[in-house]
């Protein structure tokens, strides 16, 4: 497909700007988008955690050490999700955590659309059927009730069996945050069924307004019926160093496919480093430096995200505001026509073309289950915090981000980009 769309290009931009050229290293294999980057630099406490633990030689037991377990069971109590280390299992990283979660459960997944990036090809590597679910229109990550009902009876009708559901109730791509009563009628909806349900909860912690949010993790309403997966990448540790935790309901079939899932991370060796693994249990405990920062990064995101959200709306294109994370999924549909005129006709395009022009990873929605004529895109919000660590600790501290002359810079050529297609 790729190479397909190098054999023509746009007939360009601005006046003195080369014209952008469909790169041929795209395709939908071997790409596959990061991670929101949260353009920060490690804290320092955490850097130090990794280095007093680089001497380690023993490795990692399968699963994580029982002072990791132990750190991820307490940090889920806080949350209102008790439990004991023995129902946690941890991963070097959130892929293979949900392609062991996927393999010990039979049958097929149903997944909303749009949903993250790697949850598909996770099933398509089982050989597993997958399904996307249509999404209300205030929000992503979970399926709109009654869609999930209608795509269950024709999964089965068509001779297809329906196990696993995956949601995300505080979302990427869309960076929203599902209400409550929608997060119940869909879990209720699906357990009625007969399926499990695993729930994305990467993103909980970076809610923009948090106390104006109200959030309800699914394994409160059916705690027997739900499977939660953290990616520590979301909020508390580094994307350099992969590790990921999973929470098991505490029931005799839940017992079952923990044991599973331990033997396919075992089968993967998808052990976690232990240095990255001391680096996780103390950030699962959350000290005052990574509350702190957790906090501040959040506030931060708020605000730059909601000035990408204004240029964005500016540009004449669409987006739901954003509620977490570092990101926003805008629908540059409106403007297809201007779009069309430099080439760009599908999301694959669209990417390519956004990438060049603000020099950051823009992927498009068909990495997100979308249509590929759809012209989506996730912005993340992270560069635009600064291209140095010096830039990036003060737009941190400041109390006023927006006016930092990087950030404003940012923000303008971020706008300059969108402005010009109108």
């Amino acid at each position: 497909m790729a190479q397909e769309r190098t054999e023509r290009s746009g007939p360009g931009g601005d006046a003195g700007r080369a014209p952008w050229t469909p790169r041929e290293d795209r395709g939908p294999v071997r790409y596959g988008p990061p991670a929101p980057d949260p353009g920060l630099p490690v804290l320092p406490e955490l850097a130090g955690v990794v280095a007093a633990a680089a001497g380690r030689s023993e490795p990692e037991p399968t699963g994580g050490s029982e002072p990791l377990r132990e750190a991820a069971a307490a940090y889920w109590t806080r949350r209102g999700l008790r439990g004991g280390p023995e129902c946690v299992a941890a991963a070097p990283g959130a892929s293979p955590l949900l392609l062991a979660l996927i393999a010990a459960h039979g049958g097929d997944v149903l997944t909303p659309r749009p949903c993250p990036a790697t949850w598909i090809p996770q099933a398509r590597l089982l050989g597993r059927p997958a399904y996307h679910v249509p999404t209300p229109a205030e929000c992503g990550g979970v399926p709109d009730p009654y869609a999930l009902l209608e795509t269950v009876r024709r999964v089965r009708a068509e001779g297809g069996r329906p196990r696993l559901l995956l949601i995300s109730v505080v979302d990427d791509p869309t960076a929203t945050v599902a209400p409550p009563e929608l997060v119940r009628e869909a879990c209720e909806a699906a357990v009625a069924e007969g399926m499990h349900i695993v729930s994305d909860e990467t993103w909980r912690d970076t809610l923009h307004r948090p106390h104006d949010t109200v959030l309800l993790s699914p394994a409160e309403m059916c705690p027997d019926d739900v499977t939660v997966v953290c990616d520590l990448a979301g909020a508390l540790t580094p994307s350099a160093w992969p590790v990921a935790v999973a929470r098991f309901p505490d029931t005799e079939r839940a017992a079952v496919r923990h044991a599973r899932t331990l033997d396919i991370l075992t089968a993967l060796g998808a052990l976690v480093a232990g240095p990255v693994a001391a680096a996780a249990a103390h950030a699962l405990s959350e000290p005052e430096a990574v509350t702190a920062r957790v906090r501040r990064a959040a506030a931060l995101q708020a605000q730059v995200a909601a000035a990408a959200h204004r240029a964005v709306l500016a540009a004449g294109a669409l987006a739901r505001p954003p509620q977490a994370g570092r990101h926003l999924y805008a629908d540059l549909g409106p403007l297809r026509a201007r779009l069309a005129t430099r080439g760009v006709t599908d999301s694959l395009e669209l990417e390519e073309y956004l990438t060049e022009r603000l020099g950051a990873p823009t992927p498009g929605g068909h990495r997100f289950g979308d249509e590929l004529g759809a012209l989506r895109v996730r912005l993340g919000t992270g560069p635009l915090l600064g291209s140095t660590p010096e830039q990036q600790m003060e737009s941190l501290t400041a109390v006023e981000p927006l006016k930092l002359p990087h950030v404003a810079r940012a923000l303008s050529i971020f706008g300059t980009a969108l402005d010009e297609l109108r």
